[in-house]
């Protein structure tokens, strides 16, 4: 049988600041980000099965990317743990949902994390084929697995 891919379109409010950036990314400001998830898998051929003719269930896919990114990160400041530590936790006391991540959040360092949780979530014999973030109407990033390997 063939490879297909599927792709499903996420939606999600967040903001950031980009810390020692040399722009006005260095205040914290915020995004609707619209975020694509490719997989590539083989379609069920089990006769028996529900999912026969489907890579994956589109709900299935959408649960992963629910939990594991959309709840973690909707209507989130996301802020590098490199920030002086009185501000953290300014902030966290200030606005509550603030995620501390290990990177610079640029939507680039964004996708590297997101792909990692969506891959530890996978089943077996479906791949994450590509990741695409918008971050303006204008702006994205993309990854891609054959790029990673």
């Amino acid at each position: 049988m063939s490879n297909i891919r599927i792709t499903k379109q996420f939606a999600f409010e967040m903001a950031h600041v980009l810390k020692g950036y040399d722009g006005p990314c260095k205040h914290i400001h915020g995004h609707s980000y619209g975020l694509f998830v490719t997989l590539i898998g083989e379609p069920i051929s089990d006769p028996d099965s529900p999912k026969k003719g489907m890579v994956m269930d589109f709900k299935d896919l959408k649960a992963i990317v629910k939990s594991t990114i959309i709840d973690v990160f909707d209507h989130s400041l996301v802020i590098s743990k490199e920030h002086e530590p009185k501000l953290i936790t300014e902030m966290q006391e200030r606005f509550g949902k603030v995620n501390i991540v290990d990177y610079q959040p640029t939507s680039e360092n964004l996708l590297l994390d997101f792909a990692g949780r969506i891959n530890r979530q996978l089943p077996a014999g479906i791949s994450l084929h590509n990741l695409k973030l918008r971050e303006t109407a204008t702006a994205y990033s993309e990854w891609f697995a054959g790029d990673n390997a």
